[in-house]
Protein backbone atom coordinates (compact mmCIF):
# COMPACT_ATOMS: atom_id res chain seq x y z
CA UNK A 1 0.00 0.00 0.00
CA UNK A 2 1.08 3.41 -1.10
CA UNK A 3 1.60 6.12 1.38
CA UNK A 4 1.43 9.60 1.90
CA UNK A 5 1.30 12.89 4.35
CA UNK A 6 -2.35 13.66 5.31
CA UNK A 7 -1.94 17.66 4.20
CA UNK A 8 -1.34 19.69 7.81
CA UNK A 9 -2.01 16.54 10.09
CA UNK A 10 1.63 15.55 9.56
CA UNK A 11 0.00 12.27 9.42
CA UNK A 12 1.10 9.28 7.25
CA UNK A 13 -2.21 7.81 5.34
CA UNK A 14 -2.82 4.82 2.82
CA UNK A 15 -3.36 5.94 -0.41
CA UNK A 16 -6.58 4.16 -0.19
CA UNK A 17 -8.62 4.84 2.62
CA UNK A 18 -11.92 3.42 3.79
CA UNK A 19 -15.03 5.90 3.52
CA UNK A 20 -17.65 4.46 6.55
CA UNK A 21 -21.13 5.76 5.49
CA UNK A 22 -22.72 2.23 4.85
CA UNK A 23 -21.49 1.12 8.05
CA UNK A 24 -24.40 3.56 9.80
CA UNK A 25 -26.73 1.68 8.10
CA UNK A 26 -28.42 4.32 6.77
CA UNK A 27 -29.09 2.89 3.35
CA UNK A 28 -29.04 -1.16 4.11
CA UNK A 29 -28.63 -3.21 6.74
CA UNK A 30 -25.33 -3.64 7.68
CA UNK A 31 -24.65 -5.93 11.34
CA UNK A 32 -22.38 -4.92 13.82
CA UNK A 33 -19.92 -7.76 12.86
CA UNK A 34 -20.21 -7.15 9.36
CA UNK A 35 -19.04 -4.13 10.03
CA UNK A 36 -16.48 -4.97 12.32
CA UNK A 37 -15.32 -7.34 9.44
CA UNK A 38 -15.16 -5.14 6.85
CA UNK A 39 -12.96 -2.69 9.11
CA UNK A 40 -10.59 -5.34 10.21
CA UNK A 41 -9.96 -6.39 6.12
CA UNK A 42 -9.31 -3.06 5.47
CA UNK A 43 -6.94 -3.05 8.01
CA UNK A 44 -5.05 -5.91 7.47
CA UNK A 45 -4.79 -4.95 3.89
CA UNK A 46 -3.01 -1.65 4.90
CA UNK A 47 -5.73 0.68 4.93
CA UNK A 48 -4.70 3.58 7.69
CA UNK A 49 -7.43 5.97 7.67
CA UNK A 50 -10.90 5.84 8.40
CA UNK A 51 -13.63 8.56 7.37
CA UNK A 52 -16.95 8.64 9.46
CA UNK A 53 -19.09 11.16 10.85
CA UNK A 54 -21.36 11.98 14.03
CA UNK A 55 -24.72 11.72 11.65
CA UNK A 56 -23.93 8.13 10.11
CA UNK A 57 -26.43 5.89 11.98
CA UNK A 58 -26.54 8.83 13.90
CA UNK A 59 -23.02 7.98 15.82
CA UNK A 60 -23.52 4.06 14.81
CA UNK A 61 -20.60 4.30 12.36
CA UNK A 62 -18.43 5.84 15.10
CA UNK A 63 -19.48 3.97 18.09
CA UNK A 64 -18.27 0.93 15.85
CA UNK A 65 -15.03 2.12 14.89
CA UNK A 66 -14.41 2.84 18.68
CA UNK A 67 -14.93 -0.54 19.24
CA UNK A 68 -12.32 -1.59 16.59
CA UNK A 69 -9.40 0.85 17.77
CA UNK A 70 -10.22 -0.02 21.81
CA UNK A 71 -9.46 -3.77 20.30
CA UNK A 72 -6.67 -3.16 18.00
CA UNK A 73 -4.72 -0.36 19.76
CA UNK A 74 -1.65 -1.12 17.52
CA UNK A 75 -3.22 -0.77 14.53
CA UNK A 76 -2.07 3.16 13.60
CA UNK A 77 -5.48 4.04 11.84
CA UNK A 78 -6.39 7.61 11.78
CA UNK A 79 -9.67 8.19 12.04
CA UNK A 80 -11.22 11.30 10.01
CA UNK A 81 -14.72 12.13 11.73
CA UNK A 82 -17.12 15.05 10.68
CA UNK A 83 -19.71 16.84 12.56
CA UNK A 84 -21.96 19.79 11.68
CA UNK A 85 -25.06 18.17 10.47
CA UNK A 86 -26.89 17.28 13.60
CA UNK A 87 -28.06 20.63 13.95
CA UNK A 88 -30.32 22.47 11.07
CA UNK A 89 -27.72 24.03 8.72
CA UNK A 90 -28.41 27.86 10.03
CA UNK A 91 -24.75 29.57 9.93
CA UNK A 92 -26.05 30.25 13.34
CA UNK A 93 -25.35 27.24 14.99
CA UNK A 94 -21.88 26.70 14.15
CA UNK A 95 -20.56 28.10 17.33
CA UNK A 96 -17.86 27.17 19.81
CA UNK A 97 -19.80 25.93 22.13
CA UNK A 98 -21.52 23.76 19.09
CA UNK A 99 -18.18 22.68 18.21
CA UNK A 100 -17.39 21.43 21.73
CA UNK A 101 -20.78 19.56 22.15
CA UNK A 102 -19.97 17.70 18.89
CA UNK A 103 -16.88 16.87 19.79
CA UNK A 104 -17.32 15.78 22.89
CA UNK A 105 -19.83 12.87 21.40
CA UNK A 106 -17.21 12.19 18.94
CA UNK A 107 -14.74 11.52 21.72
CA UNK A 108 -17.16 9.52 23.64
CA UNK A 109 -18.25 7.75 20.37
CA UNK A 110 -14.83 6.85 19.75
CA UNK A 111 -13.51 6.19 22.76
CA UNK A 112 -9.98 9.23 22.49
CA UNK A 113 -9.08 11.79 24.42
CA UNK A 114 -8.28 13.67 21.12
CA UNK A 115 -9.78 13.30 17.63
CA UNK A 116 -7.25 12.91 14.83
CA UNK A 117 -9.20 14.76 12.42
CA UNK A 118 -12.72 16.69 12.28
CA UNK A 119 -13.96 18.09 9.12
CA UNK A 120 -16.98 20.38 9.17
CA UNK A 121 -19.87 18.49 7.68
CA UNK A 122 -20.88 20.51 4.62
CA UNK A 123 -21.37 23.07 6.17
CA UNK A 124 -23.73 26.20 4.60
CA UNK A 125 -20.86 28.06 2.18
CA UNK A 126 -20.79 31.63 4.68
CA UNK A 127 -19.48 29.09 7.21
CA UNK A 128 -16.11 28.53 4.45
CA UNK A 129 -15.71 32.41 4.93
CA UNK A 130 -16.44 33.22 8.11
CA UNK A 131 -12.62 34.09 10.33
CA UNK A 132 -14.30 33.24 14.11
CA UNK A 133 -15.12 29.50 12.60
CA UNK A 134 -11.53 28.92 12.37
CA UNK A 135 -10.56 30.58 15.52
CA UNK A 136 -13.10 28.40 17.34
CA UNK A 137 -11.48 25.47 15.81
CA UNK A 138 -8.12 26.64 16.45
CA UNK A 139 -9.42 26.80 19.97
CA UNK A 140 -9.85 23.21 20.08
CA UNK A 141 -6.94 22.13 18.75
CA UNK A 142 -5.24 24.29 21.81
CA UNK A 143 -7.42 22.32 23.88
CA UNK A 144 -6.59 19.36 22.90
CA UNK A 145 -9.82 17.79 22.14
CA UNK A 146 -8.56 17.24 18.49
CA UNK A 147 -5.39 16.98 16.83
CA UNK A 148 -6.04 18.83 13.78
CA UNK A 149 -9.23 20.49 11.73
CA UNK A 150 -10.43 20.55 7.80
CA UNK A 151 -13.63 20.95 6.13
CA UNK A 152 -16.00 18.47 3.39
CA UNK A 153 -17.38 20.63 0.94
CA UNK A 154 -19.65 20.38 -1.87
CA UNK A 155 -18.14 23.15 -4.70
CA UNK A 156 -14.63 24.30 -5.36
CA UNK A 157 -15.52 27.29 -4.52
CA UNK A 158 -15.77 26.34 -1.14
CA UNK A 159 -12.71 24.31 -1.31
CA UNK A 160 -10.67 27.21 -2.09
CA UNK A 161 -12.12 29.30 0.71
CA UNK A 162 -10.88 26.87 3.42
CA UNK A 163 -7.24 26.21 1.78
CA UNK A 164 -7.05 29.68 1.94
CA UNK A 165 -7.14 29.60 5.73
CA UNK A 166 -3.52 28.74 7.46
CA UNK A 167 -5.39 26.24 9.95
CA UNK A 168 -6.96 24.02 7.76
CA UNK A 169 -5.28 20.43 7.02
CA UNK A 170 -7.39 18.81 4.72
CA UNK A 171 -10.36 19.21 2.63
CA UNK A 172 -12.75 16.45 1.15
CA UNK A 173 -14.34 16.75 -2.09
CA UNK A 174 -16.12 14.49 -4.53
CA UNK A 175 -13.49 13.49 -6.87
CA UNK A 176 -13.84 10.71 -9.87
CA UNK A 177 -13.82 10.43 -13.68
CA UNK A 178 -17.51 11.83 -13.90
CA UNK A 179 -16.48 14.99 -11.77
CA UNK A 180 -13.18 16.71 -12.86
CA UNK A 181 -13.72 20.33 -11.57
CA UNK A 182 -11.28 20.08 -8.72
CA UNK A 183 -8.66 18.88 -11.33
CA UNK A 184 -8.72 22.93 -12.51
CA UNK A 185 -8.14 24.99 -9.42
CA UNK A 186 -8.68 23.03 -6.30
CA UNK A 187 -5.98 20.32 -6.28
CA UNK A 188 -3.00 22.74 -7.30
CA UNK A 189 -4.17 25.60 -4.75
CA UNK A 190 -4.27 22.23 -2.00
CA UNK A 191 -0.54 21.34 -3.05
CA UNK A 192 0.79 24.72 -2.87
CA UNK A 193 -0.64 25.42 0.15
CA UNK A 194 0.10 21.77 1.81
CA UNK A 195 -3.51 20.77 2.32
CA UNK A 196 -4.48 17.04 1.96
CA UNK A 197 -7.23 15.88 -0.15
CA UNK A 198 -9.24 13.73 0.61
CA UNK A 199 -11.22 12.20 -2.44
CA UNK A 200 -14.81 11.19 -1.74
CA UNK A 201 -17.43 9.65 -3.89
CA UNK A 202 -14.72 8.11 -6.38
CA UNK A 203 -17.38 5.55 -7.62
CA UNK A 204 -19.86 8.22 -8.55
CA UNK A 205 -22.22 6.13 -6.20
CA UNK A 206 -21.15 2.98 -8.07
CA UNK A 207 -21.81 4.03 -11.43
CA UNK A 208 -17.99 3.98 -12.23
CA UNK A 209 -18.17 -0.04 -11.24
CA UNK A 210 -19.81 -0.48 -14.65
CA UNK A 211 -21.95 -3.24 -13.36
CA UNK A 212 -25.23 -0.72 -13.90
CA UNK A 213 -27.74 -0.72 -16.14
CA UNK A 214 -30.68 1.50 -17.13
CA UNK A 215 -32.84 -0.95 -15.66
CA UNK A 216 -31.04 -1.27 -12.20
CA UNK A 217 -32.89 -0.20 -9.33
CA UNK A 218 -31.98 0.43 -5.63
CA UNK A 219 -33.92 -0.15 -2.52
CA UNK A 220 -36.32 2.93 -0.94
CA UNK A 221 -33.94 3.48 1.61
CA UNK A 222 -30.72 3.95 -0.53
CA UNK A 223 -29.78 7.46 -1.59
CA UNK A 224 -29.84 6.73 -4.79
CA UNK A 225 -33.16 6.25 -4.64
CA UNK A 226 -34.62 9.04 -2.68
CA UNK A 227 -32.14 11.85 -3.37
CA UNK A 228 -32.35 11.76 -7.19
CA UNK A 229 -34.08 14.72 -6.48
CA UNK A 230 -31.80 16.77 -4.07
CA UNK A 231 -34.35 16.78 -1.75
CA UNK A 232 -32.29 15.02 1.10
CA UNK A 233 -28.97 16.23 0.65
CA UNK A 234 -27.02 18.11 -1.86
CA UNK A 235 -28.17 16.02 -5.56
CA UNK A 236 -24.06 16.21 -6.06
CA UNK A 237 -23.33 13.27 -3.55
CA UNK A 238 -25.67 11.14 -5.48
CA UNK A 239 -24.03 9.48 -8.88
CA UNK A 240 -21.64 12.77 -8.38
CA UNK A 241 -24.70 14.71 -9.74
CA UNK A 242 -24.88 13.30 -13.53
CA UNK A 243 -28.26 12.13 -14.75
CA UNK A 244 -28.38 7.96 -14.26
CA UNK A 245 -29.07 6.83 -17.56
CA UNK A 246 -26.34 9.24 -19.06
CA UNK A 247 -24.26 7.86 -16.07
CA UNK A 248 -24.45 4.51 -17.29
CA UNK A 249 -23.79 5.29 -20.58
CA UNK A 250 -20.64 6.98 -19.82
CA UNK A 251 -19.72 4.10 -17.47
CA UNK A 252 -20.08 1.44 -20.26
CA UNK A 253 -17.20 3.63 -22.10
CA UNK A 254 -15.35 3.77 -19.00
CA UNK A 255 -15.15 0.29 -18.90
CA UNK A 256 -14.26 -0.17 -22.41
CA UNK A 257 -11.27 2.17 -21.70
CA UNK A 258 -10.34 0.80 -18.22
CA UNK A 259 -10.15 -2.73 -19.87
CA UNK A 260 -8.15 -1.27 -22.75
CA UNK A 261 -5.17 0.34 -20.58
CA UNK A 262 -2.10 -1.58 -20.28
CA UNK A 263 -1.26 -0.94 -16.43
CA UNK A 264 -5.07 -2.27 -15.31
CA UNK A 265 -4.26 -5.73 -16.68
CA UNK A 266 -6.32 -7.82 -14.27
CA UNK A 267 -8.00 -4.94 -12.51
CA UNK A 268 -12.04 -4.45 -12.28
CA UNK A 269 -13.82 -1.54 -13.52
CA UNK A 270 -14.03 0.01 -10.52
CA UNK A 271 -10.41 -0.64 -9.53
CA UNK A 272 -9.10 1.47 -11.93
CA UNK A 273 -11.45 4.07 -11.38
CA UNK A 274 -10.05 4.00 -8.15
CA UNK A 275 -6.85 4.00 -8.98
CA UNK A 276 -7.56 6.88 -11.21
CA UNK A 277 -8.37 9.03 -8.46
CA UNK A 278 -5.45 7.95 -6.37
CA UNK A 279 -2.44 8.86 -8.49
CA UNK A 280 -3.29 12.67 -9.66
CA UNK A 281 -0.81 14.74 -7.65
CA UNK A 282 -2.12 16.27 -4.83
CA UNK A 283 -4.61 13.72 -3.78
CA UNK A 284 -3.72 12.13 -0.40
CA UNK A 285 -6.18 9.71 -0.09
CA UNK A 286 -8.98 7.83 -1.48
CA UNK A 287 -12.51 6.58 0.48
CA UNK A 288 -14.53 4.70 -1.04
CA UNK A 289 -16.80 2.82 0.93
CA UNK A 290 -17.11 -0.97 1.22
CA UNK A 291 -20.00 -3.60 2.31
CA UNK A 292 -18.09 -7.02 2.86
CA UNK A 293 -14.66 -8.17 2.85
CA UNK A 294 -14.27 -8.78 -0.43
CA UNK A 295 -14.72 -5.70 -1.54
CA UNK A 296 -12.93 -3.49 0.96
CA UNK A 297 -9.30 -6.27 0.05
CA UNK A 298 -10.28 -5.19 -3.72
CA UNK A 299 -10.20 -1.56 -2.83
CA UNK A 300 -7.07 -1.27 -0.96
CA UNK A 301 -5.70 -3.46 -3.48
CA UNK A 302 -5.76 -0.53 -5.72
CA UNK A 303 -3.08 0.99 -3.26
CA UNK A 304 -0.55 -0.83 -5.03
CA UNK A 305 -1.55 -0.14 -8.70
CA UNK A 306 0.95 0.27 -11.28
CA UNK A 307 1.11 4.04 -13.23
CA UNK A 308 -1.43 4.29 -15.42
CA UNK A 309 -0.71 5.93 -18.64
CA UNK A 310 -1.17 9.80 -19.53
CA UNK A 311 -3.44 8.31 -22.57
CA UNK A 312 -5.84 7.41 -19.79
CA UNK A 313 -6.50 10.56 -18.20
CA UNK A 314 -6.77 12.16 -21.92
CA UNK A 315 -9.51 9.84 -22.38
CA UNK A 316 -11.18 10.03 -19.22
CA UNK A 317 -11.28 14.10 -19.69
CA UNK A 318 -12.63 13.42 -23.27
CA UNK A 319 -15.11 11.02 -22.07
CA UNK A 320 -16.07 13.86 -19.49
CA UNK A 321 -16.60 16.96 -21.48
CA UNK A 322 -18.77 14.61 -23.69
CA UNK A 323 -21.14 13.73 -20.92
CA UNK A 324 -20.92 15.93 -18.43
CA UNK A 325 -19.10 19.24 -18.60
CA UNK A 326 -21.67 20.96 -20.19
CA UNK A 327 -24.46 19.92 -17.04
CA UNK A 328 -22.07 19.56 -14.23
CA UNK A 329 -19.03 21.51 -14.39
CA UNK A 330 -20.11 25.53 -13.64
CA UNK A 331 -22.28 23.45 -10.86
CA UNK A 332 -19.99 22.48 -8.04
Amino acid sequence: MKTRILGRTGRTVSVIGLGTWQLGADWGDVSEDDARAVLHAAAESGVTLFDTADVYGDGRSETIIGGYLRDNPESGIAVATKMGRREAQDPANFTLAKFREWTDRSRSNLGVETLDLVQLHCPPTSVLSTESIYDDLDTLVAEGAIAAYGVSVETVAEALAAIAHPGTASVQIILNAFRLKPLDEVLPAAKAAGVGIIARVPLASGLLSGRYTTATTFAADDHRTYNRDGSAFDVGETFSGVDFEQGVRASQEFAALAAAEPAAAGLSTAQVALAWVAQLDGVSSVIPGARSVEQAEKNAAVGSVPQLSPGFTTAVTELYDRYFRAAIHARW
